[in-house]
């Protein structure tokens, strides 16, 4: 579904040759939407990519907010509820602006999440938008669940304990604690 929106944005905006399939997303999920962008469209001038990038969330978010199929892992809605009766739940990505809040809508996980930062609203990477939300909400034992060596890196800038989600997208080389559902988190 998202290949197929960046597919329709880069079809409109051309300056590219680049073709979008899923495989190729899931290898860039993770990313700095910069980072994406010159991977993904190496062929491109700087001010295509930043038009190629903001047509492709555009049309993402319309492709996501017309979805009706459950998305998600299995367990992953119930597991945030059972959670967020315990510890306070924060959302980090290196994502585009509007993109953790129409995730938490589509999920109805809203009132589960207590903060949340990402990329397109700070144009910062991962580790240091988590040391934002640490400072901004004066966390003080904090725990980050991710899966790619792209999330290990973050934490390792944060310092901050890892735990390495197998179930993911990616490959991560070092982790602090490894769980293969996300129902493992309850008994962590």
């Amino acid at each position: 579904m998202v290949a197929q929106a960046w597919n329709k944005a880069i079809s409109e905006v051309g300056g590219t040759a680049a073709v979008v399939s899923a495989a190729v997303l899931k290898k860039e999920f993770g990313k700095t939407m910069k980072v994406i962008a010159d991977r993904l469209f190496y062929d491109a001038d700087e001010r295509t990519k930043e038009l190629l990038m903001k047509k492709c969330c555009i049309y993402e978010h319309e492709a996501l907010e017309e979805n009706t199929d459950n998305l998600l892992f299995p367990d992953v809605v119930e597991t945030i509820k059972k959670l967020s009766e315990k510890y306070r739940l924060f959302i980090v990505s290196n994502c585009q602006e509007g993109y953790i809040e129409l995730f938490m809508k589509k999920a109805g996980i809203e009132l589960y999440i207590k903060d949340w930062e990402c990329f397109g609203n700070t144009g910062k990477g991962k580790g240091e938008n988590i040391m934002l939300l640490v400072k901004r909400n004066n966390l003080t034992d904090v725990v980050y669940v991710g899966d790619t060596q792209g999330d290990y890196e973050a934490t390792q800038m944060a310092q901050i304990p890892f735990i390495f989600a197998k179930y993911g997208f990616g490959h991560v080389e070092n982790y602090d604690r490894a769980i293969n559902r996300i129902k493992e988190l309850l008994i962590l």
